[in-house]
């Protein structure tokens, strides 16, 4: 439970000028069905599931964050315990007991991984308070047969160790900094460095990889059923100054989309945000192979260009003429010979464009569909920008159900901010101030052609 002192923004009135409006425009670039959200209270959870898992502590592992105790299921697959499964483990909880010596607060409270479901006849999602995790999303083919569509674990377990960010809200500063700092009102920051000498996805853990509360909960017996987490970052995590409040709320509309909202306040110091939510899609099933066939439109007409450790130069450049232009549907793989030849190193696609907005608010910006099963994906978002991967590192990763990810067998569309912003002035500012309120609005949209 929340301390009383943790005041829960109204999704309401911080959304005032996304008042519900259905505008059903086909074309990209247009206005989406605006997010209205209630408010509720907590109600029912359910447990891990223990079969065929290693537990200790009878399912339970005691520790400390800070002053905070943390409770939560070890659920490792007892088949996937390998040495450097057990390696990552033993550092992981190498620094909790760290914390748990070098705290002795009494009375701490108790923070505990959970899991979350609901949905409705076409969709059925499952969360979880590990990073505020989409663990899975259910949704209907052309045939009404229901499918897993986003990749991740059956468990808790590999989630911890894993790095491939499979559903979760990464932050404080999403995608890259360069050389891991910057220097903000005179003072240069140093950040964790975990890709190379930059910080990616804020840092070796980053907010996919804290366990959160549930701030609110009113999934049952509403007309707009929703979830909201929160997560307070303190000050001099992962380098960052200043302490911040996160919230997170997933919320289903229709019985189709699912919207989330993401805000955060910064607390006592000026500080950059940049949040996204890090599902990787893959519409056949997320066992069902490669997405390259996937066909995908975006709404944009410009990316930002890389240099070879794929950090922005601070130059904006048009995709037109390259394989790197997706602005009619196109299939997914049908330039990536050429991509491939042009970038031989990075094994697929791994962009941030600029998105083209026609409107302020929340717009259309990407559609995927597979034709095999005829589902079809819209992501709607206010975001100045979106990151496009395809899955590049995936090499032989135990996933849900025993199956194994290979390359290019998911595809990312992760609305956020331009990375490296902060070493950037030309680029959108992510500073935030206390007194100011960083806003992130997206909603996907789940259809079938029959």
């Amino acid at each position: 439970m929340m301390t009383s002192s943790l005041v829960v923004p109204s999704l309401v009135s911080s959304h005032s000028h996304l008042k519900r409006r259905r505008h059903e425009a086909s074309n990209l670039g247009f206005p989406c069905a605006s997010l209205v959200a209630t408010r509720g209270v907590i109600t029912s959870t359910f447990a891990a599931q223990k079969d065929n898992y290693l537990l200790t502590e009878e399912g339970k592992l005691y520790a400390m964050e800070g002053s905070l105790e943390v409770n939560f299921f070890l659920a490792v697959p007892s088949e996937d315990i390998s040495l450097a499964n057990l390696k990552s483990l033993m550092v992981f909880f190498f620094f909790f007991a760290l914390s748990f010596f070098a705290s002795s607060t009494l009375g701490a409270k108790r923070k505990i991984v959970e899991f979350y479901e609901f949905g409705s006849p076409l969709m059925h999602v499952n969360i979880s308070t590990w990073g505020a995790t989409i663990q899975s999303i259910r949704v209907p083919d052309s045939k009404g047969k229901l499918a897993d569509v986003v990749l991740g674990f059956d468990g808790i377990g590999p989630y911890i160790t894993d790095n491939n960010y499979f559903g979760g809200i990464v932050g404080r500063v999403a995608n890259k900094i360069g050389n891991a700092e910057f220097t903000l009102n005179g003072t240069t920051y140093h950040l964790f460095r975990n890709d190379g000498n930059d910080s990616f996805h804020g840092g070796n853990r980053g907010f996919n990889k804290v366990i959160w509360e549930v701030a609110e909960d009113r999934r049952y017996n509403v007309s707009v059923p929703f979830i909201t987490f929160h997560y307070r970052s303190s000050d001099g995590e992962q380098g960052f100054p200043g302490a911040v409040d996160v919230f997170v709320t997933y919320e289903m509309y229709e019985e189709n989309e699912l919207s989330v909202h993401m805000i955060a306040t910064p607390v006592d110091k000026p500080t950059p945000i940049n949040l996204a939510q890090h599902i990787c899609w893959n519409l056949g099933g997320h066992d069902s192979g490669s997405v390259l066939h996937h066909k995908l439109q975006i709404s944009a007409s410009r990316m930002t260009q890389v240099d070879d450790r794929s950090l922005p130069t601070g130059k904006i450049v048009p995709v037109h003429g390259t394989p790197f232009d997706f602005r009619s549907p196109t299939e997914v793989g049908s330039r990536i010979s050429k991509l491939l030849a042009q970038q031989p190193d990075v094994g697929g696609y791994d962009v941030n464009y600029v998105l083209d907005r026609k409107f302020e608010g929340t717009y259309k910006m990407a559609e995927v569909e597979d034709r095999r099963s005829g589902r079809v994906l819209e992501i709607c978002s206010d975001a100045p920008a979106m990151r496009l991967e395809t899955g590049n590192l995936l090499d032989h990763v135990r996933g849900k159900g025993g199956h194994y990810y290979e390359k290019h067998s998911g595809l990312c569309l992760a609305t956020q901010g331009f990375p490296d912003a902060v070493n950037h002035p030309n680029f959108p500012s992510q500073v935030y101030s206390p007194g100011q309120t960083y806003h992130h609005d997206l909603l996907y949209r789940f259809t079938a052609k029959i």
